[in-house]
Parts: C-alpha cells; structure tokens; sequence
C-alpha cells in the first residue's frame, strides 16, 4: 500500500514519537477522559445502529443502508485515532513505529474522503425522498446504492494513496518528534529532509476538490428540499426544518474543523496557536462520529424504535436466563 522506505543514505528513523497537544501537556489527562467518553460513545452508537440496521429487515431502504456503512466508517475513523490518543494523553505512551504512522495516516485520508462522500449521498437520498417520493424506489435501487457507496471507496482510494506514498517516501534523517496528536500528514513531513511541497500541495488541493464539489451538491440537495418543503403543511415544514438543520449542524461540526486544520496549517500556522491547529485536527476526527449515531440514527423514528424493542428483547432474554 505504501511501499518500502525512501532509498537515501541516511537511516529512517524506526520510530515517531508523538507529543499530543503541543503546550497543553497540563492538561492531557483532562483530554484523555474527554477523548476516552466521546471515544464509548461513538463506538456503542455506531455499533448498535450498524446491529439494528443488520438484524431488521424492515430497515432495509437505502437510507438506512448508506446509514449502516456511514457508521462503520466511523467507527474504523476513530479507531485509527482516538485509542493512541488516549495513551499519549493518560501514559505518555507516545511512540509509534514508521509503518504504523503511515498505516495509521492511511486509514485517516481515507476514512474522512469517504466520510464527506457519504454525507453527500445521504443529502441526495433526502432530496429524493422528499423532493420525487413518487420515484424514490426506482431511482435508488439497489444497484445504484452499491454503485454509490464503491464510488465513494474508489474515490478516496485514488485520492488518498498517493498522498500517503508521497509522504511516507520523503527522507526522514532528522528529528522524529510529530508535534501533533497522530500522525497527521503536515506535521510529519515537515520532519523530511527535502521539500515537503509537493504533497503538502497535493493534499490542499485534492481536499479542496473532494470537499467542495461535495459541499456545493449537498447545499444545492438541501436547497430543492426546502423548497420542497415550504409547499407542504406546517407540521410537515417543522419536521423536515428540524431533521434538516440538525444534519446541516453535524455537516458544520464535520468540514468546519477539517478544513480550517488544513488551510490553517497553509495560511495561518504564524498565526493560529500549534495547539489550536491540533485540536481542530483532532475534534474534527472524533466529534462527528460520535455525534453521527445521535443525528442520523436515534433521531428517526424506525431505529429508535426498533433500538428500543431489540434492548427490550436483551433484558427479556436476560431476566429469563437469570430466574
């Protein structure tokens, strides 16, 4: 996937030692129990949605299914992260290897290229739904949902691998310090011997495409929505307004972060505090998944409900094996 090592004469260091939030250090273990509940709670919602979405063959329709995937890549997103942060922020346990810095890095690029993919499927599923009900089921049959959803994994594959390559084959003869939390693409290749540019270019530009073509389509999905909308009845428009806005604020809560980290770290880094870059990085990797399970999952009424009656049948089947 990466690749072997850069060819150079000087010795690529074996290790990286990460150094969490750069002048925070106060206040990491405040950090690690922060990290640690969003960490529980993005894994339980997204686990139990990805079970009830799976066991219920009545949730079956595609929003559901673009659900299901948007939960798994949640949770493999902040898995790639949050547990070595965890382990920077309460033991110090700062170290890790070259090829698990840019397996990790790897996993990042993407997780979020297909995270930002999902979001804009979900937003054409709404329009579709709320917009041409009437052809909902034909224009999203089951054939076009895998076609969306390999797209999406195709399209962060290409995307993201050579940036990955790129910077895992700089020459790394210098410090090994990462004056960040993870291995976060900037903040290691400027530990490289040569000129960074290239893939610090290559990463400005590639996120600016991928992000704001998506962006541009999902704004232009919710506009026809409301549009739609405003031609309905009054509880109908504080419905769709409510379950609107709050995907409008998880979307917010998701590129906001991700791009002012990136462009940050271009325009701002003289500017903006280390610190302030690292956590945005970091928020911008951890919040959305655990706010996903909440907005898109236990909001609608289907997985609420049928959350309820698989818990039900837990504690039923428990209480029956205990007398």
């Amino acid at each position: 996937m990466l690749g072997p090592p850069y060819n150079h004469t000087m010795k690529t260091p074996a290790t990286f030692f990460l150094v969490g939030v750069p002048g925070l250090q106060s206040s990491h273990p405040w950090l690690a129990i922060s990290l640690s509940a969003m960490y529980i709670i993005a894994l339980l919602g997204n686990s139990l949605i990805v079970t009830v979405i799976w066991m219920d063959s009545t949730l079956q329709e595609p929003m559901f299914c673009f659900l299901c995937v948007l939960a798994a890549v949640d949770i493999a997103m902040a898995s790639s992260v949050v547990p070595k942060m965890v382990s920077i922020f309460s033991s110090g346990g700062s170290s890790i290897s070259f090829n698990a810095c840019f397996t990790q890095m790897y996993f990042v690029h993407v997780a979020t290229a297909m995270e930002t993919g999902l979001l804009l499927v979900m937003a054409f599923d709404r329009y579709i739904a709320i917009c041409k009900p009437l052809h909902y089921k034909r224009i999203l049959t089951p054939q076009v949902m895998l076609g969306m959803s390999v797209t999406i994994a195709i399209r962060a594959i290409i995307f993201m691998t050579p940036l990955s390559w790129m910077v895992s084959h700089l020459p790394f003869c210098g410090s090994n310090v990462v004056l960040h939390s993870y291995c976060e693409h900037i903040a290691v290749a400027k530990l490289a011997c040569s000129d960074p540019m290239p893939s610090s270019l290559y990463s400005l530009i590639g996120s600016s495409i991928i992000v704001g073509s998506d962006v541009v389509f999902i704004a232009a999905s919710y506009s026809l929505i409301l549009q739609a909308v405003f031609g309905l009845s009054k509880n109908a428009q504080l419905k769709a307004l409510s379950t609107c806005g709050s995907h409008v604020v998880v979307m917010a809560l998701y590129y906001l972060p991700g791009m002012a980290s990136i462009y940050v770290a271009w325009l701002g880094q003289d500017i903006v505090p280390l610190h302030t870059q690292v956590l945005l990085a970091d928020l911008y990797l951890v919040i959305p998944p655990a706010l996903n399970p909440i907005i898109y999952g236990l909001r609608t009424k289907q997985i609420r409900e049928r959350t309820w009656s698989l818990l039900m049948h837990c504690l039923s089947d428990h209480s029956i094996l205990g007398s």
